[in-house]
Parts: C-alpha cells; sequence; structure tokens
C-alpha cells in the first residue's frame, strides 16, 4: 500500500493533476484487474445480501415512492432493470430505485473506521450501467471490487462525521470509480467524474439526526444516480471543479478541517491485488452496525436477568462514535420517543437494548412496530437505559489491527436489590472476528428468510444460482439478478400512493 498525504493547496500552486487524491483515486479504479477469488467470493455474497434486503422491502412506501419515480423514466433497449417492476428504465433511475430498495431496511453490509460506510450501496449504480451497457458479471464484479477498494480507503483516511457531513460523499467517489473500471474508462474521464460526484454529493448529516426521515433510504441511492450522472458528462468531455478534495475553496478547506487539513490516505501499490472487500462485514439483524453486538449482548444477557420489572437501571458503556450517533449521547429525545419513526428508532441503542432484551430475537418489522414500540413494559425498561461513552471502548473501535476493533460494548445492570450484572462483546456474533461469522450458507440463508412469503422457493433457487455463477454471466443473464417477484401485487400497492410530478 501507498500513503497519500493529502492537504489543501492555494490556487497558486497548480497542484498537478496526478498528485491530486481524485486523480489517484482513479488511477486504483482504472488499474483494477480481474478480481482474485476471495474478493470475488465475497462480492457475490454482497450481490445476493442486497438483493435479500431490496426483496423485504418492495412493499414499504420509501421504495415504492423511488420505484414509482424510476418506471416513469422509461428507457430505449437496453436499459436496467427495477426491484420488482417489469420496466426497463434509464441507468440512473435503476440505480434511484434500487439503491433505495437496497437501504430501506439498513441491514447490508457496512464498514466502520474513521468514518461509516455502507459499501454494498455500491452496487445498484454498478449493476444499472453494466445492463445498460451490455457488460458481463465479469465486468460487474472488476467494477465492485474496485468501488470497494476506494471507498474503504476513504472511510479509512477520511472522517467526515466531525465536521456533520454525510457519509455519502465518500460513496458517490467510490461508484465514479467503480463504474470506471466496470466501463474500462480512461484515468483522465474517471478522475472528472469523481470530482463531479463529490462536488454534487455532498451534504450534511443531518439526514441522520433527530427525527430520522425516509431520506437516510434515499441519500445512497442518490448518490449513486449523480455518480452515473457524472460519469456519463465526463465521457462526453466535460470537466469538475478541481481539485476538489485539495483546492483552497474545496472539500477538505471548507467542509472538513479547514485550510490547515491533512489527511493520509492508503492505496493499492499498481498491482497489487484489490482486497479491501474482505475488511468488510454484512448485519445478521435490521439496525445501525454498531447496534449489532448491542443485541447479541442482550439476548445473551436475557438468560441472566430474571424479572425485567426488577432491573433498576441499565449503562451500555461503548465507543465515542456508538455514544454519539445511537446512543444517549446524540442528546436526541427521539431516541425515548414510542412514536418515533422507524429510522430513529433503528438509532436508538437504549430502545433496541430494551426490546432485544425482551425478546431475546430482533425481526427487521416486528421490532419496530408502532405496537411493539409502545408497550407499556418496553417504555418503562427503554427508559432507564443510557449510554456512556467509554475511552477503552473507543480505542478498540478505532484500533488499527482489525483482529481486535470493536464495536460493541459492555453492559452494568443493576437490579432493584442492589446487585449487578454485567457482561461485554466485542464484535457481533456474525462478524468476521465473531461466534458465527457470516459465510456464504449465512448468506443464502439470509435471504431465503428475508424473501420467504415474497418468491417462490424455485425463484429463490433460480436467483441464487445466478449470484453463484456471477463472474460467468453474460450481459443478457444479468437480469438473473433481479429475483422474480409478483410484479402485479407490488404494481396494486404503488397504485395505492398519491402521485407526483412525473
Amino acid at each position: 500500500m501507498i500513503e497519500h498525504h493529502v492537504r489543501v493547496h492555494p490556487s497558486a500552486d497548480r497542484l498537478p493533476r496526478e498528485e491530486q487524491l481524485a486523480w489517484k483515486l482513479a488511477a486504483v479504479a482504472t488499474g483494477t484487474g480481474e478480481p482474485d477469488a476471495d474478493s470475488a467470493a465475497m462480492a457475490v455474497n454482497r450481490v445476493i445480501d442486497n438483493a435479500s434486503v431490496a426483496v423485504a422491502s418492495l412493499l414499504r412506501r420509501p421504495v415504492a415512492v423511488a420505484r414509482a419515480q424510476a418506471t416513469a423514466h422509461r428507457a430505449a433497449a437496453p436499459g436496467a432493470s427495477v426491484f420488482g417492476s417489469r420496466t426497463r428504465v434509464s441507468p440512473e433511475w435503476a440505480a434511484w430505485a434500487n439503491g433505495t430498495a437496497v437501504r430501506e431496511l439498513d441491514f447490508h453490509d457496512t464498514y466502520l473506521a474513521a468514518d461509516y460506510s455502507h459499501p454494498g450501496d455500491n452496487i445498484p449504480p454498478l449493476l444499472a450501467v453494466a445492463q445498460h451497457t451490455g457488460r458481463t458479471g465479469a465486468d460487474l464484479l472488476r467494477g465492485a471490487i474496485a468501488a470497494y477498494e476506494i471507498h474503504v480507503a476513504l472511510v479509512k483516511g477520511i472522517c467526515l462525521h466531525e465536521h456533520r457531513v454525510d457519509h455519502v460523499a465518500h460513496l458517490a467517489a467510490a461508484t465514479a470509480g467503480g463504474l470506471g473500471a466496470l466501463l474500462r474508462l480512461p484515468t483522465e474521464t474517471v478522475y472528472q467524474a469523481v470530482q463531479q460526484a463529490v462536488h454534487t454529493t455532498t451534504a450534511t448529516r443531518q439526514s441522520r439526526k433527530g427525527e430520522i426521515s425516509s431520506w437516510k433510504a434515499y441519500a445512497p441511492a442518490f448518490a449513486g444516480k449523480a455518480a452515473i450522472e457524472a460519469v456519463d458528462r465526463a465521457m462526453r468531455g466535460e470537466t469538475s471543479p478541481s481539485p476538489i478534495y485539495e483546492g483552497e475553496d474545496g472539500f477538505l478547506a471548507w467542509m472538513l478541517n479547514g485550510p490547515e487539513s491533512h489527511y493520509t490516505v492508503r492505496l493499492p501499490e499498481p498491482g497489487e491485488p484489490r482486497r479491501a472487500i474482505l475488511d468488510t462485514y454484512t448485519k445478521e439483524h435490521s439496525a445501525e452496525y454498531q447496534a449489532q453486538a448491542i443485541i447479541d449482548l442482550a439476548r445473551r444477557l436475557r438468560e441472566k436477568t430474571g424479572p425485567l420489572d426488577e432491573v433498576r437501571s441499565i449503562v451500555l458503556h461503548t465507543s465515542h462514535h456508538t455514544h454519539h450517533v445511537i446512543g444517549s449521547g446524540a442528546n436526541d429525545p427521539q431516541k425515548y420517543d414510542p412514536a418515533a419513526s422507524r429510522e430513529t428508532l433503528d438509532h436508538s441503542a437504549p430502545y433496541i437494548f430494551a426490546v432485544a432484551l425482551e425478546d431475546g430475537a430482533w425481526h427487521h418489522e416486528r421490532s419496530y412496530a408502532p405496537e411493539r414500540a409502545a408497550r407499556p413494559r418496553t417504555v418503562a425498561l427503554w427508559q432507564k437505559i443510557i449510554t456512556v461513552e467509554d475511552p477503552s471502548w473507543t480505542r478498540r473501535y478505532h484500533d488499527p489491527d482489525p483482529d481486535r476493533r470493536a464495536f460493541g460494548g459492555r453492559a452494568v445492570i443493576t437490579l432493584a436489590d442492589g446487585s449487578v450484572i454485567e457482561d461485554e462483546l466485542a464484535v457481533a456474533d456474525a462478524h468476521p472476528a465473531g461466534a458465527r461469522p457470516f459465510d456464504r450458507p449465512a448468506y443464502a440463508g439470509k435471504f431465503r428468510a428475508l424473501t420467504e412469503g415474497v418468491l417462490a422457493p424455485a425463484a429463490q433457487d433460480a436467483f441464487l444460482d445466478a449470484a453463484a455463477h456471477l463472474a460467468h454471466l453474460s450481459a443478457d443473464d444479468l437480469g438473473g439478478l433481479f429475483p422474480a417477484v409478483d410484479t402485479d401485487a407490488v404494481a396494486a400497492y404503488d397504485a395505492q400512493l398519491p402521485k407526483g410530478l412525473f
């Protein structure tokens, strides 16, 4: 790996483009060859994972709205497919609809380092463009591996959230790079597309603060759509704000650490295998990633606590990120509100711990149902739970050794008689370093569980077979990555929605 030092430069410096971060990211994309077996296998896992959560979310309102907007933009052949529809649409709109479907349940892959990310969000725009341009499954794999490589590097090197910048800015750069690798574009073209994508997708983190709205699902889909449009413009010879990262009025200078900004981004050397995807991990539970270990810990503690009405207080000792993003350190009263939105509840560690402690399980729909959140005994327990930042857990969260990195915490439960029950869990059971790391059978099991009752067993089998042979799929075969759902039932649901402009 090569360390690239990124800082602000005055316009008078005329920083050569080859020294700019956007160019170096583009070079990673255009230098990506065919993936090694491990990276390719993991990419297949993530295609399965994305389809699992997309199909499970088809009859949710934000997904239906995005689908309705997309299907109003029919494309001349070939176009791109949309989950839940027979209509082929323009690829940027397919990315919009499918990206929203993948993101809605907050239930696909994650990578946490200096910043946050869901690198699986790169796959919908890549798949849309692959279909529209007649690329193969091998091309799609190459693009996905490149996108993950860029995404992970940026998330490791540049923190956005401390400046309240939403993490999709890194996603847009990664998707533009992945599209460049997919299409085998020149480095110059990808360089311009990366800059345009970053420039147009920088937004605040209010989408993940307070009363969290459906935009949380739309934000990565918007980034994917913008990246496709940026690549289209760059392919036509258009240029972009430059240097987008290092410029004196650029991203670092005004969105991040200011004129004194200095970041280090580690990127692979030419010819070095692109294996960053292997550092990422998926979710077993439909909740913010920092809550994964908390759910598993609550399930374990349930056997020790006895009657929960005897609980006096619960304190979760955890990292800075967990405390301030999904814990009581966020200072969001909505995180304790039984009437809060699903998007808010899946970012509330106190709510999640309470329900997991009571139920000993977690479900992507039942655990968030309004009647579940409003259950009086749950509300009473929920109000007794707080989080606190523990510096030791913060250090473990940022440990450079992935085998020691921890995203969990320690629970201290005090009962009415003064006795204390304690336990801790460093990583979720499904994490690569956890008790039950996710493997291909686990991904397939998640797919079958989430699509049960929506897909016939034969349709489940057909999709899993297509995904398993992704590297060998022709352009015409990519449609097999869209499971055969009952599109008439989906259309009936969509027909009930209010109409918009399109």
